[in-house]
């Protein structure tokens, strides 16, 4: 097997480069942090994407896309977070809602939601999270009952990102209390300019927002259910395969982890260059070796969608590892820097603007958020190895 990307693949990494070179504004010096990069959002930079044609590359074309393979994807979504782009906008509809409405979504919503992703003008957040169900999500409590042609929907949605930058939300709600968990759920694309929505923000120890999203008799059309009623679970299925696959947990953190090496060559502890000390450079080198494993897990995935198949206990491999190589990265990055990683806001003692401080917050929620790592591990252990519940 020959592993190395085609001629053209590397041509429009080129590209790709050569455009956020243009775009992206220069980092300012002053050694402030932005908390969370990796969440900024930009609606003109995510419509000047959707403009280039990049947006769901891999999307067929009378969907709006490219028809692109999904390792022209892989290159695509590399080059953007390790460069830092602001996608958080049009991330979440891209990665997962506009791949599900293609698979599960009414011709409705094939024709009025997927040509507004590719565009760049669409923000979809997701509704899963309840108060009294996390990592249970079978347990949601939000009802939607039909009346007539439409849904009305009570209850309410935590920790939500972006709920107020989104036009709609990415809603499993139950429609059948009478069934069993998994059997009664449906989900709902609602708009959230819909009467009774409301938002309230919830500030995190490391400066980014979350939100709590209430329902209070929210009329919903029909043509707002995607796949079929009660049928909710498998959607929600396929929808979380979408969102664990990816090289964004691993990318995001690679050129900190560059930063941090290239401090430690030029930096000095008690007059020795940090990098000289064995057990910072064993450290360091652990990392490099993991970077480049989670590149090859998160390659593996976008190989198989190359093929027609559907990555599940192997997106959870490379969800799993990416999320925790995430936090690892964070924690070696405040020992190397020592006392001066808690320093953000400074910009005579803060290092790598501050970075490491916000990575090592924003971190904690990686093993979370999409799944926790035990949800994660017990997916590989029962579908990838066959061992019993």
């Amino acid at each position: 097997m020959k592993f190395a990307f085609t001629p053209q693949q590397e041509a429009f990494r080129k590209e790709i480069r050569d455009f956020l070179r243009a775009a992206l504004p220069p980092e300012d010096d002053s050694g402030e942090s932005s908390a969370a990069e990796e969440g900024r959002a930009s609606q003109p930079f995510s419509q000047k994407l959707g403009n280039k044609g990049w947006i769901g590359l891999a999307y067929p074309k009378e969907f709006g896309g490219k028809g692109l393979g999904y390792i022209e994807r892989f290159v695509y979504n590399e080059e953007m977070v390790f460069h830092r782009a602001p996608l958080a906008y049009h991330q979440t509809a891209e990665r997962q809602m506009g791949p599900s409405i293609i698979q599960d979504g009414n011709d409705f919503q094939k024709a009025s939601i997927l040509p507004r992703i590719t565009k760049g003008d669409l923000s979809i957040c997701i509704g899963y999270s309840e108060p009294n169900s996390g990592s249970d999500l079978a347990a949601v409590e939000t009802s939607a009952v039909q009346d007539g042609e439409d849904y009305v929907i009570n209850g309410q949605k935590i920790w939500t990102t972006n709920a107020q930058l989104s036009q709609f939300i990415w809603l499993a709600a139950r429609t059948d209390p009478k069934a069993a968990k998994h059997k009664g759920i449906s989900v709902f694309l609602v708009p959230m300019d819909s009467k009774g929505v409301r938002v309230v923000g919830i500030p995190t120890m490391a400066g980014t927002r979350l939100n709590q999203v209430f329902f209070d008799n929210v009329r919903v059309p029909s043509r707002y259910l995607v796949g079929q009623k009660n049928q909710g679970w498998y959607v929600v299925a396929a929808n979380l395969d979408f969102e664990r696959s990816g090289i964004e947990r691993v990318t995001a953190n690679l050129l900190t982890f560059e930063e941090l090496a290239q401090y430690a060559k030029t930096a000095t502890r008690h007059g020795v260059p940090i990098i000289r000390h064995a057990v910072i450079r064993h450290r360091l080198a652990e990392l490099k070796i993991g970077f480049n494993l989670g590149r090859m897990l998160a390659f593996r995935v976008s190989w198989l969608q190359s093929r027609g198949q559907t990555p599940n206990y192997e997106a959870s491999v490379s969800k799993l590892f990416g999320s925790e190589l995430s936090q690892r990265t964070a924690q070696v990055g405040m020992q190397v820097l020592g006392l001066h990683a808690q320093v953000s806001d400074s910009p005579k003692w803060a290092r790598l603007k501050g970075r490491l401080a916000a990575s090592y917050l924003v971190t904690i929620a990686d093993t979370i958020r999409a799944g926790t790592s035990e949800v994660q591990r017990n997916i590989i252990a029962q579908r990838g190895l066959g061992m019993p519940r």
